[in-house]
C-alpha cells in the first residue's frame, strides 16, 4: 500500500468494552503507519482508561455516552438528553478537528459521532464483529457509507445497508513473532512438563465459569489450569484453589501474548474479539457463551465456530466438570484432534483486517 498522498484526520469512536476499544486501537496503529491522524473517542470506563493507558503513541479523548435502555423505560428521558448533549459535541469535535472520516467500532460510543459525521457530510462507517449485530450498531448502520463486518452472517440482520465482511481486527502486539510455549511458561513460572489449559472468562458473569473450572482442574490433575479470573472473582478463586497444586489463578493479565503463546488450549466466552485472537493464534477452543449477551450472539457467534469444527460450544447451563474433563481427555491430550482443531481455527482468521479497514476508511479502497 502506498504512501497517502494526504494526512488525513480519522476519528475512531470505540471503547466501552475491550471488544470494541481493541480492534479500534489496531486499526489507528494501522491507520498511523499510512502516515493518518487517527483520534480514538472511548468511554469514561475503567477498562478505557486502563487499556488506552498502554498506547502512549496514540491519541485518546473521553466522551459522555450511555446505553440505550429499552424504548418505554423511565430511564429514557435521560438518555435522550445525554445523547443530545453528545451529539451537539460530536458534531463541534468533527468539525473542528476536520475530519475526513467517522468510523464507530459498535456499542454506544459509536453512535454519536458517526450520526455527527453524516450530518457534516464525512464518509462514515460502523464495524460489527459478531454474526447477530447490538441494537446500537443496527441503528448507527441508517447514517453510514458501509458497514464493515467481522462475520457475513450479520447482513443477514442488516438489510438495504451496503455491506462488507472484512474480519475483526487484531492488535499488532498478537500478530507479532510470540515466545516458543516453552520460552513463554518460563515467563509465566508455569510448569514445562504439563499441557496447559488456559481459561478466560471475562469479566461479566464469570463466577459460575470459574467454579465449575476449578473443579475440573481437580478431576484432571494431568493438565496445568490458568484461570483469568477477573479482579472482582481473583480472591474467591483463589480460596477455591486451596491446595489444588495444578491450578494457577492472577485477576487480571497485561500480557495476554505470552499467555496465548503458553496454551495448548484455551475455555473462553465467545465474544467476538476474543474468538478473532483465537482463530489468528490457531487455538483449539472449549466455547461457553455468556447466556445473557444481547440477542444471545455469543451462542450464534460459538456455533459457527463449531460447525467449523474449530472448537467445541457447551452452554452455560450444560457446563459440569465431566464436560471439560471430555473436552482435556478427547481434545487436549489427543495430539491428532488438537492439531485438527488448531488447522480449522486457523483457517477462520482474517489477519489482515485492521489493514483493509484502514484501506477504506482512508479511501485508499473503495467498499
Amino acid at each position: 500500500m502506498s504512501a497517502p498522498a494526504k494526512s488525513l484526520r480519522i476519528i475512531i469512536a470505540c471503547g466501552g468494552t475491550g471488544g470494541h476499544l481493541f480492534p479500534g486501537i489496531a486499526v489507528a496503529q494501522e491507520l498511523r503507519s499510512l502516515g493518518h491522524r487517527p483520534l480514538l473517542l472511548i468511554s469514561r470506563k475503567q477498562v478505557d482508561a486502563a487499556g488506552s493507558g498502554r498506547y502512549p503513541d496514540l491519541e485518546f479523548r473521553s466522551v459522555s455516552a450511555i446505553a440505550k435502555p429499552p424504548t418505554f423505560s423511565p430511564r429514557m428521558p435521560l438518555f435522550l438528553w445525554r445523547f443530545a448533549c453528545t451529539l451537539l459535541s460530536s458534531i463541534c469535535l468533527v468539525w473542528r478537528e476536520k475530519a475526513d472520516a467517522v468510523l464507530g467500532m459498535g456499542g454506544f460510543t459509536s453512535l454519536a459521532p458517526v450520526l455527527a459525521g453524516y450530518l457534516l457530510r464525512r464518509r462514515t462507517y460502523v464495524h460489527d464483529s459478531n454474526s447477530i449485530p447490538g441494537r446500537a450498531n443496527r441503528l448507527t448502520a441508517h447514517f453510514c457509507t458501509t458497514v464493515l463486518l467481522g462475520l457475513k452472517e450479520a447482513a443477514n440482520h442488516l438489510p438495504g445497508r451496503p455491506c462488507r465482511t472484512i474480519g475483526t481486527p487484531v492488535r499488532e502486539e498478537l500478530l507479532e513473532s510470540q515466545p516458543s510455549p516453552q520460552e513463554a511458561r518460563t515467563a509465566l513460572s508455569l510448569p514445562l512438563d504439563k499441557p496447559l489449559l488456559l481459561v478466560i472468562g471475562g469479566s461479566q458473569g464469570a463466577q459460575q465459569l470459574n467454579t465449575t473450572m476449578v473443579e475440573a482442574a481437580k478431576a484432571s490433575p494431568q493438565v496445568q489450569m490458568l484461570i483469568i479470573a477477573g479482579e472482582a472473582d481473583r480472591a474467591r478463586v483463589e480460596n477455591l484453589t486451596t491446595g489444588v497444586e495444578n491450578v494457577r489463578v492472577v485477576g487480571f493479565c497485561s500480557e495476554m501474548p505470552t499467555v496465548y503463546a503458553a496454551a495448548d488450549a484455551v475455555v473462553a466466552r465467545s465474544g467476538a474479539s476474543t474468538l478473532t485472537e483465537l482463530s489468528v493464534l490457531g487455538k483449539a477452543c472449549l466455547l461457553v457463551p455468556y447466556p445473557y449477551a444481547a440477542d444471545n450472539h455469543q451462542y450464534y457467534n460459538a456455533r459457527i465456530v463449531a460447525e467449523a469444527g474449530a472448537g467445541v460450544l457447551c452452554e452455560q447451563k450444560d457446563l459440569t466438570p465431566e464436560c471439560v474433563k471430555n473436552f482435556v481427555t478427547h481434545i487436549l491430550l489427543n495430539p491428532k484432534a488438537l492439531g485438527a482443531m488448531q488447522a480449522a481455527m486457523r483457517s477462520l482468521a482474517k489477519p489482515n483486517a485492521a489493514h483493509a479497514i484502514a484501506a477504506i476508511v482512508s479511501g485508499i479502497e473503495k467498499a
